[in-house]
Formats: C-alpha cells, sequence, structure tokens
C-alpha cells in the first residue's frame, strides 16, 4: 500500500540512494606519477538557480607536496581552467590554510596528503531538470619532493539536473573542508600593521586570552613577507605582535598586509575555534626590502662563488678586482692605453692639473657605475626581472654601441678627429676645460665598457642586487674604483709614467693598430645583434656601418677643403643611416622578428645537443633520474663564449657528457626572458655566465664562471 501511495517519493529516494552509491559522475579519478586527481560535488545533482559545491581533489603520493597560492619560497600554485556550459559559472578556489613546508634552507607553503580546493559553481534557473551535465576542467600542479615535477589532467564530472539532491560520499569531506577555510579576523581584534626597515609588525587584540599555540603568518601573495625568515611573537597588555621580515625582493605595490594567519591549536572566535583567520590591514610606513637569504646551492668546487657565504669585504674585493680587468677587455683597452701614454707627453710642471684630470676621471667612472646600479635597482623596484648585461638585452642599444665603436675605429684609423667634428667653440671649450673632459671620458669609458665583462663579477653583483640598495651601490662603487685607479694612478704618481714609453712617431702607426680589436668589437656586436633579431637586421646594419664610413670620410674632406658637394654628401650620408638603422631601435619590429627567431633557434640549439631552457624541462629530466648540465649564456657575453669554444666544445668535455647521459640544457640570455632572470637570481647570480650541474643525487652545485676542462671533466664523472 505505502508503495502504490507515494511512487515518486519512494523512486526519488531509490534515486539519491543510486547515486550516492555510485559515488556521483562517470569519470575515475586520473593517476600521475605522484598526484591522484579528480573532481568531486557534495550533492548528487545540480538544482537549477542553486550554488553547487564541486572541489578539485588531490591525493599525493607521501614525501611529496603541492603548494599553496602563494607558494613561498619556490613552486607554482595549482590552477584550475574549466570548461562549463553555457550559464554555468566557477568561482575562484576557495584556499585551505597551507603548512610551512621546510626545504634546506627555504621554506615553502602548501600542503601534503590529501587535499581538497573547493570551487562554488552557479547552476542557471533554466537548467533542464532531468539532463545531465558534464562539468570539465583542466587542473596544473606542481608536485615535488628533492625535485619538482609539473603535472596535470584533464577533468570531468557528469551530474543531472534535479530538482533535489542528496549528499554524496564527499559531503563529509567538503563540509569539513570548508568549515576549516579561514575567515576573517573579527573587527574587534582591532587589527593593525606598521612597517618599520625591513620588519612588519602585525598587532591585534584577541577577545579570548586562551593559548593558541605557535603563530605563524602566511602572505597571500609574493614579495612581501620573507617566508625563510623567522617571525617572533611578542604578548603584551592584551594584544599580540608577530614582527614579520620584509622580502629580499620586495614588490612595489606592498601597501596593505593581507594572509593568513594560524595558530596550533586554534583561535576562539565568536564561541567557535578557529585554526586560521585572514587579515587584510592598511600599512602604516613604508617597508624596505630585506636582507637575501642563505639560499644559494652548495658548491663542491674551490672558487668561491656561493653568494650566500659571501661576506661583504670578499664581494667588494671581488668586484675591484673584476673592475680592473675591465681595462684589459677588447674594447675597452685601446682608448685607456692611448690616454695613458698621452699623459707621458705632458710636462712635470702641469703635476697638479694632471691629478685633477685623473680624479675627474675616477669620478666619471664612478658615477657612472653608480647611476647604472640605481638604475638596475629602480627598475627592479618597479617589477623588471633584470641582472647584469640587462641593456645588451636590447637590439637597439646594441646598435648604439655598434655604431659607437665603429666611429671610434674609425677616428683610431685616422678617418676623421672627433675634433674636427665639433664647433670651434665647443672644441675650445673642451681643450680649455681638461677636468671636465676628463669627466666625460670617464663615462665614455663606463658606456664602451658595458658589453664587456669579467671573472669574478657574477658571484659580486649577484649578492650586491640580492641586498639592500647600499650595499648594491657599495659593490658597484667599488667596481668603479678598480676600473678608474691605473690611469688615476698613472696621472698622480709622476715617476710611474717615466716607465710609459716616450712619445713619437710611432704612437700613429699604434694608434692605427689599435682600432682593430674595435673593429671586432663591432664584428661580435654585429653577430649579437643577428642572433637577437635575425639576419635582416645583420644586413641593416652593415650597410648603416658603410653609410656612416662614407659620411666621416666626406665630411672630413670637406673640412679639409674640398668641394660643398662632400659635405652635402656626408649629412645625405647621414640622413641615409639613421632611415636604414631607424627600425632596430624601434621596439615594434624587433619583437616580431625575435617571436619569430626563437622558435628557429630553439631548433637549432637541439639539433646541436643542446635542449632550451625550462624550469619544467630541467624538472623532468632530473626527475628521470638523469644528470643534468645548464648553460646558463648570453652572445654578448665574451667569457660565455670563450668558454662555449675551448672547454663545453672540446671533444673530451662532449665524451665525458655522453659517457655519464648529462642532458644538455642551454638557458639563453641574449635576449630578455624572466624565467631566466628568476632561475639565475634563486641562484644568487644577476649575470651570465653561470653553469650549473644538477647531479643523479644531491645538490645542484655551481661550477667556476671560468671554465677548466678537466675540472669540468672530473665534476661530470662525480655526478
Amino acid at each position: 500500500m505505502t508503495n502504490r501511495r507515494h511512487p515518486p517519493l519512494i523512486a526519488s529516494a531509490l534515486a539519491a540512494l543510486a547515486f550516492a552509491l555510485a559515488g556521483v559522475g562517470f569519470a575515475a579519478p586520473v593517476k600521475t606519477a605522484h598526484v591522484a586527481a579528480e573532481v568531486v560535488a557534495d550533492q548528487t545533482a545540480l538544482i537549477p538557480g542553486s550554488t553547487a559545491i564541486v572541489a578539485l581533489r588531490l591525493d599525493i603520493a607521501p614525501g611529496w607536496h603541492t603548494y599553496w597560492r602563494n607558494p613561498g619560497e619556490s613552486g607554482l600554485p595549482t590552477t584550475l581552467e574549466w570548461k562549463l556550459p553555457p550559464g554555468f559559472a566557477a568561482g575562484d578556489i576557495a584556499w585551505p590554510p597551507p603548512r610551512a613546508l621546510p626545504a634546506g634552507p627555504l621554506v615553502n607553503y602548501g600542503y601534503e596528503g590529501e587535499v581538497l580546493h573547493v570551487v562554488p559553481l552557479t547552476v542557471p534557473a533554466d537548467a533542464k531538470t532531468g539532463s545531465d551535465v558534464t562539468l570539465a576542467a583542466r587542473a596544473d600542479w606542481l608536485v615535488c619532493r628533492e625535485t619538482c615535477i609539473p603535472e596535470g589532467a584533464d577533468l570531468t564530472l557528469t551530474l543531472p539536473v534535479a530538482a533535489q539532491a542528496a549528499d554524496t560520499q564527499w559531503h563529509a569531506k567538503i563540509a569539513a573542508t570548508r568549515e576549516a577555510l579561514p575567515q576573517p579576523a573579527p573587527t574587534a581584534w582591532d587589527a593593525r600593521a606598521r612597517a618599520s626597515g625591513a620588519v612588519v609588525t602585525l598587532e591585534f587584540a584577541p577577545a579570548s586570552t586562551r593559548d593558541t599555540g605557535a603563530l605563524y603568518f602566511f602572505a597571500e601573495r609574493e614579495g612581501r613577507i620573507e617566508p625563510s625568515a623567522a617571525q617572533t611573537v611578542t604578548q603584551a597588555d592584551g594584544r599580540v605582535a608577530i614582527k614579520l621580515p620584509v622580502a629580499h625582493e620586495l614588490a612595489a605595490d606592498f601597501q596593505r598586509l593581507r594572509g593568513v594567519l594560524t595558530a596550533e591549536r586554534g583561535f576562539d572566535v565568536q564561541g567557535t575555534t578557529r585554526r586560521a583567520v585572514t587579515f587584510d590591514v592598511a600599512l602604516q610606513g613604508t617597508p624596505v626590502a630585506g636582507p637575501k637569504p642563505a639560499l644559494a646551492p652548495t658548491t663542491d668546487f674551490s672558487t668561491p662563488t656561493n653568494t650566500a657565504s659571501m661576506s661583504l669585504p670578499l664581494v667588494l674585493a671581488l668586484a675591484f678586482a673584476g673592475g680592473l680587468l675591465l681595462n684589459l677587455m677588447p674594447c675597452v683597452f685601446p682608448v685607456l692605453s692611448l690616454k695613458a701614454l698621452t699623459l707621458a707627453s705632458h710636462p712635470t710642471e702641469e703635476r697638479s692639473a694632471l691629478r685633477r684630470e685623473g680624479l675627474a676621471f675616477g669620478a666619471g667612472v664612478i658615477v657612472s657605475f653608480t647611476a647604472l646600479g640605481a638604475t638596475i635597482l629602480a627598475l627592479r623596484v618597479a617589477g623588471e626581472q633584470l641582472g647584469w648585461g640587462f641593456q645588451l638585452q636590447s637590439p637597439a642599444v646594441v646598435t648604439v654601441l655598434a655604431l659607437l665603436f665603429f666611429v671610434m675605429a674609425l677616428n683610431l684609423s685616422g678617418v676623421f678627429e672627433f675634433g674636427a667634428l665639433l664647433p670651434s667653440r665647443i672644441a675650445s671649450w673642451s681643450h680649455a676645460n681638461r677636468a671636465a673632459n676628463a669627466f666625460g671620458s670617464g663615462v665614455l669609458a663606463v658606456a664602451i665598457a658595458s658589453p664587456c665583462t669579467a671573472p669574478f663579477m657574477g658571484a659580486a653583483l649577484g649578492y650586491a642586487l640580492g641586498e639592500q640598495a647600499h650595499v648594491t651601490l657599495g659593490v658597484f662603487v667599488a667596481l668603479g674604483i678598480g676600473m678608474a685607479l691605473p690611469y688615476a694612478a698613472l696621472a698622480w704618481f709622476p715617476a710611474w709614467r717615466r716607465a710609459l714609453p716616450k712619445p713619437g712617431p710611432w704612437m700613429v702607426r699604434l694608434k692605427q693598430l689599435l682600432a682593430f680589436p674595435l673593429y671586432a668589437t663591432v664584428a661580435w656586436l654585429v653577430w649579437v645583434l643577428g642572433a637577437q633579431v635575425g639576419n635582416d637586421a645583420v644586413m641593416r646594419i652593415g650597410a648603416v656601418l658603410v653609410v656612416v664610413a662614407f659620411a666621416l670620410w666626406a665630411w672630413r674632406t670637406w673640412r679639409g677643403g674640398g668641394r660643398a658637394v662632400w659635405a652635402t654628401a656626408a649629412i645625405i650620408g647621414a640622413l641615409v643611416g639613421v632611415v636604414i638603422a631607424w627600425p632596430l631601435l624601434q621596439s615594434g619590429e624587433v619583437a616580431a622578428t625575435v617571436a619569430r627567431d626563437a622558435r628557429a633557434g630553439a631548433t637549432r640549439i637541439a639539433d646541436d645537443g643542446w635542449e632550451p631552457y625550462s624550469t619544467q624541462r630541467v624538472a623532468e629530466l632530473t626527475a628521470q633520474g638523469r644528470p643534468v648540465f645548464v648553460d646558463f649564456t648570453a652572445a654578448w657575453c665574451i667569457t660565455c663564449q670563450v668558454n662555449k669554444r675551448l672547454v663545453l666544445n672540446d671533444p673530451r668535455v662532449r665524451d665525458a657528457f655522453a659517457q655519464r647521459g648529462v642532458a644538455l640544457v642551454r638557458a639563453d640570455w641574449t635576449r630578455r626572458d624572466p624565467a631566466i632572470t628568476q632561475a639565475l637570481a634563486a641562484l644568487g647570480r644577476s649575470g651570465v655566465p653561470v653553469y650549473v650541474l644538477y647531479p643523479q643525487r644531491g645538490q645542484a652545485r655551481l661550477l667556476p664562471e671560468v671554465l677548466q676542462r678537466q675540472a669540468l671533466i672530473d665534476a661530470i664523472a662525480a655526478s
């Protein structure tokens, strides 16, 4: 009788029971190497006009972890990209409170074991009852232990549309996850946040004095609070104060303190116990970047490349040595050597004037290096991912430098004199103001030194750019002092000048001979430009150089008493050169060409046995148990090219790589690449070359910047 009187009710109950027993949906979990993933729901059906609750469930293998929305020192947050029927809409992930996961000196934020990422799902009111709806999503996550592996899956969940629904087998877990989600701290807690230097203090007055156990604050976004630095908690007069060290890579928009505060034993919030609360507080004061933590990989090599263990005096000494070596670079030596030789032609009674010139030259070098360092700092604070050599990643800058060196080489070859190009009034002023002229020479010396690099500078500048501004600028000052010292010393001490050859006709031949290193530098810069924007740019810059040479020759001929036609030819030649070079100075054409050549460049590298760099690819290779050698390089890096030709391309080194099955990965930084810049920063570096060997077991090892064949072979054998 009962069955006949209530058949719809019984049928509905049986249907709900069937869905519950079936676990809802028609897709089994997708299992990757370390995670089982699926989309689950807390109800057996979708009710029109309601908000359904679904979740991405990740069952993570023991010892492995995934990441929170702010992954901490390293890692990537889990992402969900939905593909839903028309009218359906998915909300944002509701992130459960994370855990602090130490990994050596690093601290990451994430999850272990089973985690549910809850998502609200809006069901349209016109959803057709009795139909089935398939919810599709692409989930991507990074799973890590000693190594990190990017994984992902295409997931689906099929649910019916019905007027009512029952709880699924996941209802209790989803409900528990939602109950544990961080809730805003009560306004009665009177939360405040103030910045004092490199520390932000969060204060609040909880309603209860219960013992909360250990407290830990997770900043919602990166670039605010340093994950690996200790947080200090104090209590006084009913208020709790937590001192939070500011991140060493400080975000420019850090104006509010947003994040999750967890308590080991929970907070008393309106009669309930909550393990986590959220804060969103306006920040009083302006924070400054904190010191760089000791995060660089360990190294077994004698060269002091671990910037985390480097002291400031050692870094200053390395920067000073790098500045000295800059004087020997082919783009600097010809100009400075001639300038030094001219000191021998000045009479001894001009001692005070020469000393002023030496000091002015040194001031020009130091001011220019300091300005360059300040520019890098300002751009990094503004959010740009930059390192040492960033200016050479611009095709426009490379073009201008190529033209500058070419004009200087023509001057040394005797095609023209700079004084002949200047109006007589300016030339007279320059001759009468030798100190100002010397200061300008110092500025020019830094400009022409920018394409060059030197050993020892990578570690020093990597350390500098990870420290506070005054330390960074101090390192650049030490670099400038090292470069300026030889010329300043010759100008200051007359006895040292006696060791120089006496002036004579031979200086004309020497001047012409020293033009050829500059021509070689021009050829190298043209090659760099070709690597950046393709062969069309090589032809274009070649045409510009020819036109510039003709224009300077025609100008000299006219100034030497030639006809006015040569003046017209010089002007026309200069204008033609500008027209030809103009596209190289504009970012639009460059960007399009770079995008096209990047794909072809990747193929060429792969054909040579080297794979293009990506963090994911390195993670995949190390997860396979293969040793990996990463070459951080750039076409404009002289040391990189020397190491490549003399060591990396050596047959014995290539045989050693092959015998050990080492995967070869090349991170080409010729053009700006934020991923490579971030990878360099994680290694404590800001420029290239950098060589990293990931062995089959253990931590990554940094190799010296100047490679030695046998030392590299020994390192490969030990990997």
